[in-house]
């Protein structure tokens, strides 16, 4: 039901600019100030959302803007909109008539209520430091509307928590839905209610049948080899409100529009998403299971290895590579997820999502004398278990599953055994009406990136002077070494999204004519995902090159730090702060 970003943003920048060719916020005001005057009881002392709009549609105003928005159904009319890119100001012309596309006139109830896509609503707390916590994830049916006479219903929904708290109450939440404009003709109840019940039958079958068939499949897994119910085979994972999906449902191609250009940045991107293991109440070491839906770990802008890992796969497919997400370990049999893809010539990279780093794979091979020289694996990852994506399922039944003596021909189904294609498709899109949400196109960032960055700085000043202050040292800045700081903040940031060093030269190059004869230099870079400038000063101070710096001590000393912030999409960023000195030298 989402329309595409660049689509979303014309749609915006036309009903704004009739809105201001028709005066409308002018006749708000008016509207506002006269009911405030006459309608309002002297005792009565605020205007609340819904007084206003009844006064608006009482005296018209929503009916001519909507008059005004004029659609073209006709496919031979001319259309009077160019294809161009939208500009990012508004100007006085002839308002554009929208162009035909699926949304360019109104369906009717029918058509409306075989769209099964739900609300998602996702509830976030943001405490007084920046840190998010997911409190709740709701599935609003909304099509309950169609049969509201006159185009009004209120819905009271109880908001439940999420994961080892999916089962109490995180409070009640009441709803006003609307349809506007105003259907011809509306459904009645007992017509809505039995296409939801005909709905929660058929997935309800198809769900049945998938479970019976992977039963069937694991049960045939286990007689290759019995050392096989130990490994790390998933297919079905619970999201955040404890229901289970099968593990392809939480993968789907996902497009970044023009908000990310190459499949590294993307990976860049999701690597600067922050890393939170999910909760668990109590001891034992336990991991608990939460596999987020993709609206709440971008709300949250945190989550586990798998949010990182299953985000990145679709951005990978996406962009047309052959991407699976791997299910097993690292270091110290720790469970972990990362990205594969396969490339034409068969080559095989692994990319670890919570960092960006990649890795080739190549196989070491037992069989092989002792004298032939073997690869040095340099990824972290151990042990494997499975492979999937949208599409395919993949157990790995080679006699061993360390990761670096596996050969990852998936066609070969004595080294990984199958799922049926048919069967997955059954349960998960887009063959199929899923219980997991369409994904929501990726949001450009609202961060100002030059503004964050003075602001941190700043702050980061304020920081290091008391605190040398503390120490009984004095602090004088220098304002032209912390600039040329920059192109090495720069370097480092397109290093981690490219693989790319470059700048180096001339950033050495510049420092050395900043900093005279018989003076020493040091330079600390260090990189966060987060904008809280006390937090990043206090992890600075436990490093203890970092902290020689900060309470460096000498003749001449000069101080110097410079941040960079490089904005992302979903709020997402990248921090670079790199503090400096120069003082004489004394023997």
């Amino acid at each position: 039901m989402s329309l595409p970003p660049e689509k979303a943003s014309e749609l915006k920048q036309i009903i704004h600019q009739q809105l201001v060719k028709m005066d409308v916020h002018g006749r708000i005001r008016e509207v506002l100030a006269e009911t405030i005057r006459e309608e309002l009881a002297p005792e009565h002392q605020q205007l609340s959302t819904e007084d206003l709009i009844k006064a608006l549609r009482q005296r018209g105003i929503i009916d001519d803007v909507m008059k005004e928005l004029k659609f073209i159904t006709d496919g031979n009319e001319k259309e009077r909109t160019s294809a161009a890119k939208p500009s990012t100001h508004f100007i006085d012309r002839e308002p554009p008539v929208l162009k035909k596309s699926d949304g360019s006139k109104m369906v009717d109830a029918t058509t409306m209520l075989s769209i099964c896509d739900p609300v998602h609503m996702v509830l976030i707390k943001t405490d007084t430091f920046g840190e998010t916590t997911l409190v709740a994830s709701y599935f609003l049916e909304w099509r309950s509307v169609l049969a509201a006479e006159n185009g009004i219903t209120n819905v009271a929904v109880e908001l439940l928590g999420v994961g080892t708290e999916s089962k109490v109450s995180a409070g009640v939440l009441n709803i006003r839905l609307e349809m506007y404009p105003q259907l011809d003709k509306t459904l009645s109840p007992e017509v809505i209610n039995t296409q939801f019940a005909l709905e929660r039958q058929k997935t309800a079958e198809k769900e049945r049948l998938f479970l019976v068939y992977a039963k069937q499949w694991w049960r045939e897994y286990l007689q290759i080899r019995p050392t096989h119910n130990t490994r790390l085979v998933k297919i079905f994972a619970q999201d955040e409100n404890g229901v289970n999906h099968p593990v392809c449902s939480y993968i789907r191609p996902l497009r970044a529009g023009r908000l990310l250009d190459t499949p590294r940045q993307a990976a860049r991107f999701v690597s600067v998403l922050g890393y939170e293991r999910a909760p668990v109440i109590g001891g034992g070491g336990g991991k608990q299971e939460q596999w987020c839906t993709l609206l709440a770990f971008l709300c949250r802008n945190k989550g586990d290895c798998e949010d990182h890992a299953n985000l990145l796969c679709s951005l990978l497919l996406g962009f047309g590579l052959e991407a699976f997400v791997c299910v097993g370990t690292k270091g110290k049999g720790v469970p972990h997820t990362w990205v594969m893809t396969l490339g034409t010539d068969g080559t095989v990279t692994f990319w670890e999502s919570l960092t960006g780093h990649r890795y080739i794979h190549r196989p070491i091979k037992p069989d092989d004398p002792p004298l032939v020289e073997q690869p040095k694996p340099l990824y972290p990852y151990r042990t494997i278990g499975c492979v999937f994506n949208h599409q395919k399922f993949f157990g790995n039944c080679q006699p061993s599953d360390a990761v670096e003596v596996c050969v990852f021909d998936l066609h070969d189904e004595s080294k990984w055994k199958p799922m049926s294609g048919e069967a997955i498709k059954s349960v998960c899109p887009p063959g199929s009406t899923s219980s997991v949400p369409p994904f929501p196109p990726l949001c450009d960032s609202t961060i100002d990136a030059p503004v964050a960055s003075n602001e941190i700085e700043l702050q980061l000043r304020l920081l290091v002077s008391e605190h040398r202050k503390d120490l009984g040292l004095s602090t004088v800045w220098d304002d032209h070494l912390s600039y040329l700081l920059s192109p090495a903040l720069a370097a480092y940031e397109l290093e981690r999204a490219t693989s790319i060093s470059a700048g180096n030269e001339e950033f050495q190059d510049a420092v050395r004519r900043a900093v005279p004869d018989g003076h020493t230099f040091k330079g600390f870079p260090i990189h966060f995902v987060y904008r809280n400038a006390r937090r990043a000063f206090a992890t600075c101070l436990r490093s203890p090159f970092c902290e020689e710096i900060i309470c460096c001590r000498g003749d001449q000393v000069r101080l110097a730090v410079r941040v960079r912030v490089f904005a992302y999409p979903e709020s997402a960023c990248a921090v670079w702060i790199m503090f400096a000195c120069k003082y004489r030298s004394v023997l």
